[in-house]
């Protein structure tokens, strides 16, 4: 799944847009609509604070850290203790452990700041813009660009995020 963006000048185009996607068979979990605070959506689908926030990336970025930092921790309290025979179960006992806190760390981290992906578009979300994000498969991303696009030109198409992640 690949995420793409769409910066809409109101909310009247913003709903044909979203009604033209339901059409065309994409389901409502994978459209997310992101306006300036205080606006009133009117049914749109807001964007939810796993995609307003960095914590599904600040989780794996943790995971990762603090397995590396938790193995590199086994293998030095195995230096500096005499327990080889317990090896194998000191390093995977600090490894998950670094890991299990590392993850839940940047989490907390993650989930108290802006999603780095958006922030680019915080300026127009200021000056009253709609962001639509649309979670699609690969191959259909040439199509649903083209139907928002040839309908609506006044709406700008911001391309696509690397990786989306495949559940709502």
């Amino acid at each position: 799944m690949k995420r793409i963006y769409f910066l809409i000048p109101n909310i009247e185009i913003a709903k044909k847009i979203v009604d033209e996607l339901l059409l065309a068979r994409i389901d409502d979990h994978h459209i997310h609509v992101l306006a300036k605070r205080g606006t009133a959506m009117e049914g749109l689908p807001e964007a939810k604070h796993l995609q307003k926030t960095d914590i599904v990336p600040a989780l794996w970025q943790g995971l990762f850290v603090g397995l590396v930092t938790g193995f590199i921790s086994g293998i030095i309290a195995l230096f500096l203790s005499s327990a080889s025979q317990m090896a194998g179960g000191l390093i995977l006992a600090t490894s998950l452990s670094g890991a299990l806190i590392g993850a839940w760390v940047s989490s907390m981290v993650g989930s108290s700041s802006g999603n780095r992906q958006i922030r680019k578009f915080n300026k127009a979300i200021e000056n009253g813009e709609f962001l639509l994000m649309v979670d699609l498969p690969i191959q259909r991303i040439d199509e649903v660009e083209a139907i928002v696009c040839r309908n609506h030109p006044e709406t700008k198409f911001e391309g696509t995020e690397p990786l989306a992640p495949s559940f709502p």
